[in-house]
């Protein structure tokens, strides 16, 4: 059976040109409804919900023009598209019923192929942007969820609470923030927590991995090139700083920049202002800067791999992320968070192998958040339900490297105890200083800082 084309409301106290309308409109497959008066078709309106109003001007009790600005005034009929029908050619009778809210006019006598296709553009047009509103509404409610799963600052340890305290500081200025933290920590999501707290969370948040940007291709990626500007440059592109515009730039692994694109970027910082590639002109540009590395940067400074000057640019609001293992306290939390969202995700329940969050807590997640929430949907896909040995997640995993809880004999001072605490690591590590769960990605150290510290500490490999 034929679908209508939707249904219209006739509003005119001559019953002859009502009859003339229905039969016009049902011929075109249109639902109708009548009512002969404006005080019938404002009670008419707000009963049948129609997609589109035909409203004469000339009636008894209330006109057209106070009809539609009640119809306009209320909620639920605001939305319907009134088009008038009038025997009056003036144009400032035509000016007032737009005034009071109609969308289009037919003057007396119309013809039938003028009316049919004023109706039909105004209902599909009204259906398109009620189809606009759902869409936008639907995206929405996903990127609140996106952002609830996501970017929520999971934790109740001191570390957490402290970190979260100070991004509440920070986030409504404009200042620049450098995170630093080891890989897994969660240093995006710091960032996002910043901006989507800050006055610019309705721009854009540019995300920049300095570490996947081709060494020759920096430069043109950050502050765009003109056409011609090089080979392959075959039209006008806009930098993520210009992209930004307004928002937030987050600059990722800010360490692995090569030096030459370090002293543009610093000029960038201390002027707001920049020149694409191959051009001439001075842009100005409105961003705040936030910079994020897993690296040692003192190190980095000390190598000459990054400019001391760029580094206190950027290290005016320092926020450390905590590693996993300092955080031992929210590993439950996290646990509990990322194995209700991956269960959603499967479509199974969040049933994890026994004794897995005790396991969690002695484990020494070198690859931190990261690492737990991919382990969480791994554990999740295998046991399916079934009873399994958390163990077997765990087999391979590192010993966690904190001190004894009661050691006989408690080391006097710092230095003691941070010796102490190297050589348990590197005892764990099987004396490993380097690599994915070596001593210093456990520690969080630069290797070539961690053997320094060896050096000083007088620590030394056993024979």
């Amino acid at each position: 059976m034929a679908t209508d084309n939707g249904l219209v409301l006739i509003v005119d106290d001559e019953p002859l040109n009502v009859d003339l309308l229905e039969q016009e409109l049902a011929a075109e497959r249109y639902r109708t409804v009548a009512a002969r008066s404006g005080e019938e078709a404002l009670k008419r309106a707000a009963e049948s919900h129609p997609d589109l109003i035909l409203l004469d001007v000339m009636m008894g009790g209330i006109d057209g023009y106070e009809t539609c600005r009640r119809l306009k005034a209320q909620e639920a009929t605001r939305s319907i598209p009134v088009i008038f029908l009038t025997a009056l050619s003036d144009t400032l009778e035509k000016v007032r019923g737009f005034r009071a809210g109609a969308v289009d006019y037919l003057t007396k006598p119309f013809e039938t192929e003028e009316l049919l296709a004023r109706v039909g553009t105004h209902i599909a047009l009204r259906r398109e942007i009620e189809a606009h509103r759902q869409a936008k509404a639907t995206i929405n409610v996903l990127v609140e969820e996106i952002r609830a799963d996501h970017a929520s600052m999971i934790g109740e340890s001191p570390a957490m609470r402290r970190l979260t305290q100070m991004i509440a500081q920070v986030a409504p200025t404009d200042s620049t923030v450098l995170i630093q933290g080891e890989t897994g920590t969660g240093k995006e999501l710091v960032a996002r927590a910043i901006h989507d707290s800050s006055a610019r969370r309705d721009r854009p948040l540019v995300k920049v991995n300095c570490a996947a940007l081709p060494r020759e291709l920096v430069e043109s990626e950050l502050f765009g090139h003109e056409k011609g500007a090089f080979t392959g440059a075959l039209q006008q592109r806009r930098g993520r700083f210009e992209l930004a515009d307004g928002g937030t730039l987050f600059l990722d692994e800010i360490g692995e920049m090569p030096l030459e694109a370090q002293a543009k970027l610093l000029r960038v910082l201390q002027e707001r202002e920049l020149e694409r590639v191959g051009g001439s002109r001075t842009l100005r540009i409105d961003v705040r800067v936030i910079a994020a590395t897993n690296r040692d940067v003192q190190a980095q400074i000390d190598g000459g791999r990054f400019r001391s000057d760029l580094f206190y640019r950027l290290n005016v609001f320092p926020l450390a992320i905590p590693p996993l293992r300092e955080r031992r306290d929210d590993i439950a939390l996290l646990i509990d968070h990322f194995a209700t969202r991956m269960a959603r995700k499967l479509g199974r329940p969040a049933a994890l192998p026994s004794r897995f969050v005790e396991l969690a807590a002695g484990y020494a997640w070198p690859g931190n958040i990261r690492e737990l929430e991919n382990l969480v949907e791994r554990a999740l896909i295998l046991s399916d339900g079934h009873a399994r040995d958390a163990a077997e997640f765990f087999d391979s995993a590192p010993a966690v490297p904190v001190m004894p809880a009661a050691a006989s004999a408690a080391p006097a001072t710092l230095e003691e105890m941070e010796r102490a605490h190297i050589v348990h690591t590197l005892d764990a590590t099987r004396w490993r200083i380097e690599g994915d769960s070596g001593a210093a990605q456990l520690l969080g150290l630069n290797p070539s800082t961690l053997r320094g510290r060896m050096r000083k500490l007088g620590i030394r490999k056993p024979v």
